[in-house]
């Protein structure tokens, strides 16, 4: 995953939508290795890698989740066309859009 992608993120980041969360969203990019984004009570740590218990772990390109984020794609739609696999809790990919709502 680029810096720039990276970046996106961060600046996109909702504090107030994650006011009492602790959540670890892990991403497998088939084409740009792992990363994993450490919510805690407003507060985002991005990190390279994997963690140890993920609360929800995402498969998918870098270009889906670029089209998630964007909304150009539906996350259910993607999901549900094997763009995207989640394991763990599920429910906490739909809080995706509102943790990084776009601009």
């Amino acid at each position: 995953m680029s810096n720039n992608t990276l970046e996106k993120l961060k600046a996109r980041f909702n504090p107030e939508a994650a006011q009492g969360m602790d959540e670890v969203f892990q991403f497998h990019f088939t084409d740009a290795g792992s990363y994993y984004l450490n919510i805690q009570d407003g507060t985002l740590d991005v990190q390279e890698g994997e963690h140890d218990d993920p609360s929800v772990s995402l498969s998918l390109t870098t270009e889906t989740l670029k089209g998630i984020m964007s909304g150009e794609i539906n996350g259910m739609t993607a999901f549900m066309t094997g763009k995207l696999k989640a394991t763990g809790n599920v429910m906490l990919a739909t809080k995706l859009t509102s943790l990084f709502p776009s601009q």
